[in-house]
């Protein structure tokens, strides 16, 4: 379940709940465009603004409405003991894998992040994913810290921040960790801007945010570089180059929070408190750039 595009939905909310019906309109566009897998409660989906129930009752629609195709449910939680709970919780709904993040409002060492997966692998019946997210987690994994983790049994994948645009760059960044995993562990890139260029560069999989939202886009891009039409693949991304700057100038939550705001596909608000859509002038120029794509 760790390769081609895991479509990252967003969880729509508001201060009285999850909107389920929203939630379950988005997986629906998921399973019509028949991505290879769905990843729940990762960051596009707020995890952390979430209660241990609300994301137990996210978990089961998701399962009950995937429609046989596998679901990946995040786990992330400040402690051992909740992840451990949140674990739990999954794989009794029917989750396929989890994602884990070493989550910390303290920073925390390599000791301290290996022994988390350690504890949490040996009660896992499902695979894992290891989720390097340095920009929220504020922790950096080493290529070494990779290969001891990836040792334990369950880990099947490594989700990995961006690689450099420039081809061959991204070659070696995915060289150099491969380097140190087992054969059967994946390499998925995520940030979207990056995607094309981890996919050519032999990662296996794309853990996706616009996916999440426009499957269909991001399968084609996905399909063009894991066919070997690297080419292909870099054009349908430059298309997108726009929307890529709107990520990362306002953050891809708020982008996909706002367009599904603004296709209908959610209520507004849709976001937890105190995290809101773009303003009316960045939404003004978030319609423009959809216009020109």
């Amino acid at each position: 379940m760790f390769k081609g595009l895991s479509a990252f939905p967003l969880t729509p909310m508001n201060e009285t709940g999850v909107d389920t019906a929203a939630f379950i309109r988005l997986l629906k566009r998921l399973t019509s465009a028949k991505v290879d897998s769905i990843g729940v409660l990762g960051s596009t989906g707020c995890y952390v603004y979430l209660s241990q129930e609300e994301r137990l009752r996210v978990t089961q629609h998701a399962v009950e409405h995937a429609e046989g195709i596998p679901v990946m449910i995040g786990i992330s939680a400040l402690r051992t003991r909740d992840v451990l709970r949140l674990a739990e919780d999954a794989q009794r709904a029917g989750a396929s894998g989890v994602l884990l993040a070493p989550v910390s409002y303290q920073q925390l060492t390599d000791v301290e992040v290996y022994t988390l997966y350690e504890t949490v692998t040996q009660s896992l019946s499902v695979p894992l994913c290891v989720y390097d997210n340095p920009s929220t987690t504020h922790f950096r994994f080493s290529d070494e810290l990779h290969g001891k983790i990836a040792q334990l049994q369950q880990v099947r994948s490594i989700k990995i921040p961006g690689v450099p645009k420039e081809l061959e760059m991204a070659k070696e960044r995915v060289k150099q960790l491969r380097e140190h995993i087992p054969n059967d562990v994946t390499i998925g890139i995520s940030g979207d801007p990056y995607a094309a260029a981890g996919l050519n560069a032999g990662c296996d999989a794309w853990y996706s945010v616009l996916g999440g939202l426009f499957p269909d886009i991001c399968i084609g891009i996905a399909r063009a570089a894991l066919n070997g039409l690297s080419e292909s693949a870099v054009s349908q991304s430059a298309r997108l180059e726009p929307l890529w700057k709107m990520f990362q100038k306002y953050g891809s939550l708020r982008v996909v929070a706002t367009i599904a705001e603004m296709q209908g596909l959610t209520d507004k608000p849709n976001l937890p408190l105190p995290l809101q859509s773009l303003d009316e002038v960045a939404r003004n120029e978030l319609k423009n750039v959809l216009s020109t794509i």
